[in-house]
């Protein structure tokens, strides 16, 4: 298990063995994604998850206990998408265009879900502790760069270079977080 499906390790979606109920999970989440481009979580009932992944209410609830652990499991799958795009990111992009390939993957990215994004930072209100795996999966990220680029130049970088890289990446997601998802 990666530690972004960690969160989700506490939620039965991630103990299911039968192919057709793993079907199940996977389109209820899916539903969440493409109602959350047209309305805020709180507007979507669990009525409407359901029909729109085209299962019952009661399938629904034989994965998840409550709208928040399905929530979870969405924060788990993203995480696990990001992880992998993250990835093919930097095997791909070249050095010439790192930065601006990160900050455009992540522009999009979050534009893109930002009713998701929205719903997670109101998730986050009321429960302190939610955003510690997503804090951490930023900070796997950032490492993620500052290694790659070490390798790049054939040296460890220097703790004021490293702290720049960092400071960076909370600067970016601070104007996403400020610009795109309120």
């Amino acid at each position: 298990m990666t530690k972004a499906t960690a969160i989700a390790a506490r939620e039965p979606g991630h103990r299911i063995k039968q192919r057709r109920s793993q079907k199940t999970y996977e389109a209820l989440i899916a539903a969440g994604f493409r109602l959350l481009e047209e309305r805020e979580l709180e507007e979507i009932p669990v009525a409407e998850l359901a029909a729109v992944a085209g299962y019952s209410v009661g399938a629904f609830y034989a994965r998840f206990r409550s709208k928040d652990e399905y929530f979870d499991a969405m924060i788990a799958r993203h995480m696990d998408d990001r992880t992998e795009r993250q990835q093919r990111l930097l095997e791909h992009a070249t050095d010439a265009t790192l930065v601006w390939d990160i900050v455009d993957d992540m522009a999009h990215h979050y534009w893109s879900r930002r009713r998701f994004w929205r719903a997670a930072l109101k998730r986050s209100i009321r429960d302190p502790d939610f955003w510690a795996p997503i804090r951490q999966h930023g900070n796997d990220f950032a490492s993620a760069v500052v290694e790659r680029i070490s390798g790049r130049i054939g040296r460890a970088l220097t703790s004021v270079e490293e702290t720049r890289i960092r400071f960076a990446f909370q600067i970016l997601l601070g104007t996403i977080n400020n610009t795109i998802i309120n």
